[in-house]
């Protein structure tokens, strides 16, 4: 694999926005992240069809192109970091110049919707990319603690680094009123199921269930053979549709070579339990397998940044999983 060079003071970060523009972030927003980074020293820029927007709330499949391949291309840009998710990074995919992307390795950061853009990167040409916040989650005033500090252990550290649970969470719409938010009590990771073995590790792929499940039977399916394959989905699903999808993830040809499964806090308009969530992994016949649930990892706050194509190790042997980022 492919690690691209890590953040240090002095770096430059591009914002690119391959699915939902930019022009529905607000200046404030778009400031307060700017000066989160700027405390780290990293200045800042923003790709030239980043606020063009149209009825779909995004840009033209070309002009997204354009942006991403001048972020690559560009010496001075040291990272690249998505705007906000979406709906149609896949419309991306198969139209982008990987040889570009392979000789010119930069970080690559967002989730959700960028699920797809960043394995299809990570499929095409051995670079890592980053399961982590996009530029406006840096916008958040309240509770993001955890978020950046876990950013840094993984963007501008090389040292392996372990996984906790958030202190607390919050599942509000932070952006319509930054002083008024609702902070719960977090739970403990979920062992949901121990398995056959207590230690494993292996190749970190995953992340928003529907965007990796629109990459089956396509060039782009990052392959799960040795993997640790972790999932997380926002508000629009439902209990029936999580199994559904997961499901169809049980039915891929080398889901066999999945080695442990990690699950990502679901909102609460999805009206997921943890009850529920067992009763799922109970008929879908997934004994065999380390499951852990209630990760930060997804549509609630604050999340950690997961290398996908990185190295991980899960323990589920003790009363406490431990989940450790080896490779990043």
């Amino acid at each position: 694999m492919i690690y691209p060079k890590k953040l240090t003071k002095g770096s430059h970060i591009r914002v690119i926005a391959p699915a939902r523009s930019f022009a529905i972030i607000s200046e404030n927003c778009r400031q307060i992240a700017k000066d989160r980074f700027a405390e780290l020293e990293i200045s800042v820029s923003y790709s030239k069809n980043i606020d063009i927007i149209d009825d779909f709330c995004s840009s033209s499949i070309q002009q997204r192109l354009d942006d991403i391949h001048e972020a690559f291309r560009d010496p001075n840009v040291d990272a690249v970091l998505t705007a906000i998710g979406g709906f149609n990074t896949n419309q991306l995919i198969d139209k982008l110049d990987y040889e570009l992307i392979s000789k010119n390795p930069k970080i690559l950061c967002g989730f959700s919707d960028i699920t797809c853009l960043a394995h299809a990167i990570t499929s095409q040409t051995g670079m890592v990319t980053y399961s982590g916040p996009h530029f406006s989650s840096f916008g958040m005033i309240k509770g993001f603690e955890y978020t950046f500090d876990y950013f840094k252990k993984c963007l501008l550290n090389d040292m392996p680094y372990q996984i906790s649970p958030s202190p607390v969470f919050s599942d509000d719409p932070w952006f319509l009123d930054q002083e008024k938010r609702d902070f719960r009590k977090n739970d403990p990771f979920w062992i949901l199921n121990r398995g056959s073995k207590g230690n494993i590790s292996g190749k970190l792929v995953g992340g928003h269930v529907r965007c990796i499940a629109s990459l089956q039977g396509t060039k782009f399916w990052p392959g799960l053979e040795g993997s640790i394959l972790f999932l997380e989905e926002d508000e629009e699903v439902s209990p029936e549709v999580f199994d559904r999808m997961l499901q169809s993830l049980i039915q891929q040809k080398d889901f066999s070579g999945v080695r442990a499964i990690l699950i990502g806090r679901f909102q609460d308009k999805t009206k997921m339990t943890r009850k529920l969530l067992e009763q799922i992994i109970a008929k879908n016949e997934l004994s065999c397998l380390p499951i852990i649930g209630n990760l930060d990892i997804g549509h609630t706050t604050p999340i950690a940044t997961y290398p996908i194509g990185g190295e991980i190790e899960v323990d589920v042997s003790k009363d406490a999983p431990i989940i450790r980022i080896v490779k990043h």
